[in-house]
């Protein structure tokens, strides 16, 4: 126990600042309103004001039910410590405004809470019939940004208060004297048993923040494991979170990610808006984990091709003859592509390109026979990729902008390999890109912090890395 305390007071030492990202981790920034409607929707959503208040319809139930405090036997019941007021019987809570929730981010340390609610108490008046009283409730609490056993965020209540507004006779006939006992016992009891319902608010709020560690597959190529890879910072404004990607094979080995070229320079987060940064060895570790798996490897034959894309020995002799040597024409081709080297990936400048280094043979591939080996070229694919944010991922669609190629090696006559260029982008639009496009719909995944909705989200594509914005 002692040592998670040290933990959250060694919290409030360090703040976030501006600069620059230097691990290759995913950094949230939370904005301060997305903290306060994860708040207002736990109990707008839940059975928060059930469970700790009670209901009319479950008058047995909750902390000031019948039955409990104020119920029958409680302190202000018959055969309560006042005797005073043994004609004033069953008040008890029976309505509960849905309370208003504002919040203050303190820097270093965590959060400033406070519910503002109305409290209804209904009961029997000491004259017969029906008493209901309403009091207004301003619960305040200082609660401090910790980390959990697991390793996730957790926001812990140090300290609660209550400050019990004005109470009003709605019905009923109350005795000033009396109604004076139930406004000082009210203002001794009533604030203490409130706290109650932070502690309620703060456990789901740690719930949604637990997601953030959380194993997302990569269909058949692995997984990715989330953590906190240090401690969280606040500010008067935002959490800061560095998010530590642990990027796994289908087998369970860990992937390490490509030290990054250079510190990402992170950009400043606006008021009302959080912030993900995607970072460019994430990416890179997916398309690394694709070149491992074969994924990026690929056989062309006619079947792969529509019928007006040219993949004969014919057609190659119309652009390199000499490579054929003594082949007879009309024979189908067989395109074997083999990616042996992890493709680079460039975020800069609001574009991302992908480079994937390919060795090519070309083969004719007669209908009944062996295939034979004509020659090799050493080919560079660039291709564009186009993003886009989902609510769990970052999706990519990949375009070619152009291949270059050399020969490698020939079994005829040396020739100059640009001259396919142009026939080997139409085959590799037509038959390699959408199979590039299949596998890259594992997309890159993106952290869960408190149900931000990032699916919408405003994509800026910076040096080295993605950033995504959404207004709160």
């Amino acid at each position: 126990m002692l040592g998670m305390w040290s933990l959250l007071l060694l919290w409030g030492l360090v703040t976030p600042c501006q600069g620059l990202l230097e691990k290759v981790g995913t950094l949230a920034r939370i904005d301060k309103d997305e903290l306060g409607k994860a708040i207002q929707n736990s109990l707008v959503g839940g059975p928060i004001l059930q469970n700790v208040l009670g209901t009319v319809t479950s008058v047995n139930q909750g902390l000031l039910g019948s039955g409990g405090l104020l119920g029958g036997g409680g302190l202000l019941s018959y055969g309560g410590v006042f005797g005073i007021v043994e004609e004033l019987s069953g008040l008890k809570i029976e309505e509960l405004t849905l309370p208003k929730v504002s919040l203050k981010l303190l820097p270093g340390f965590g959060v400033q809470l406070s519910l503002h609610t109305k409290v209804g108490l209904h009961g029997s008046g000491p004259l017969g019939g029906l008493l209901q009283l309403a009091a207004e409730v301003n619960v305040s609490s200082r609660v401090a940004l910790g980390v959990s056993s697991r390793g996730t965020p957790i926001l812990v209540l140090k300290r609660c208060s209550t400050l019990l507004g004005r109470i009003s006779l709605l019905s009923g006939l109350l005795p000033a004297p009396l109604f004076g006992v139930v406004e000082q016992t009210l203002f001794k009891v009533l604030p203490g048993r409130l706290c109650p319902m932070v502690d309620s608010v703060l456990g789901v709020v740690n719930e949604l923040l637990g997601t953030v560690l959380s194993l997302v597959p990569l269909g058949a190529l692995g997984s990715v494991e989330f953590t906190l890879a240090t401690l969280p910072l606040i500010s008067n404004q935002y959490i800061e979170l560095d998010i530590n990607p642990i990027v796994k094979s289908i087998a369970g080995d860990v992937i390490d990610f490509p030290k990054p070229p250079k510190p990402i320079k992170v950009p400043p987060k606006e008021d009302h808006t959080s912030q993900v940064v995607v970072p460019l060895p994430l990416f890179s570790t997916v398309f690394g984990l694709l070149q491992t798996n074969g994924a990026l490897d690929i056989d062309i034959t006619r079947e792969l091709v529509p019928s007006n894309v040219p993949l004969t020995t014919t057609d190659l002799a119309a652009l390199v003859p000499e490579a054929l040597g003594k082949l007879p024409p009309g024979q189908q081709l067989l395109l074997s592509m083999r990616v042996k080297e992890a493709p680079s990936v460039t975020l800069q400048n609001g574009k991302a390109t992908i480079s994937i280094p390919a060795n090519i043979h070309v083969l004719s591939y007669p209908p009944k026979g062996t295939p034979e080996a004509l020659f090799e070229l050493n080919a560079v694919l660039t291709l564009n990729a186009q993003l886009a944010p989902s609510v769990t991922k970052l999706h990519l669609s990949l375009s070619l902008e152009r291949l270059s190629v050399k020969l490698a090696s020939s079994f005829a006559h040396a020739f100059d390999a640009s001259r396919l260029e142009e026939w080997l982008s139409d085959v590799v639009r037509v038959a390699y890109v959408p199979k590039l496009n299949v596998d890259l719909d594992v997309g890159i995944p993106l952290p869960k912090v408190l149900n931000v909705n990032f699916a919408n989200a405003a994509l800026k594509i910076i040096e080295n890395a993605v950033v995504l914005t959404v207004v709160s």
